[in-house]
């Protein structure tokens, strides 16, 4: 196998393996997610509130998580393919705008430094579901270009 040849292969098992972290990221939000939104009409609970607490943190990560080390790899220039740096740049207003919900839901509803009201969590909820939905798809259409050889 040539130089070029196994440099290839090393970057392809690097960004399998972040995209596979990415996958687990992304199941742990959901899965706290949808344990949240099942416990509508919200009441204030210890158990709620360390769900919410619980689900807030997995979301900063997996929000992080695509912004550094997913378009942390493309604005880098590790990530060279034309393709990728085009569909990158077509989605990423996309991706800031699903960010900046999931950053606003995290200020919010973060037990950390302030007291929570529950008054509006049904609606927030709704909100940041849109908006991981639409965050999924962006990340979806990246990750297959990614993984197009």
């Amino acid at each position: 196998m040539s130089t070029q040849q196994q440099a290839t292969a090393e970057r392809r098992t690097g960004t399998q393996g972040m995209i596979n972290n990415l996958m687990e990221e992304r199941r742990q939000m959901l899965v706290l997610f949808c344990q949240v939104a099942g416990l509508e009409p919200y009441a204030r609970t210890e158990s709620l509130e360390q769900l919410l607490q619980n689900f807030c943190q997995v979301l900063v990560d997996y929000t992080a998580f695509g912004h550094f080390e997913v378009f942390g790899k493309i604005s880098d220039g590790t990530e060279r393919r034309s393709q990728v740096l085009h569909v990158a740049e077509e989605i990423y207003p996309g991706f800031v705008e699903a960010t900046e919900t999931a950053v606003a839901f995290n200020d919010k509803y973060d037990i950390s430094d302030h007291a929570l009201s529950f008054d509006h969590l049904s609606e927030d909820m709704s909100l940041l579901g849109e908006e991981i939905a639409i965050r999924i798809e962006l990340e979806d259409r990246l990750i297959a270009t990614m993984l197009a050889r």
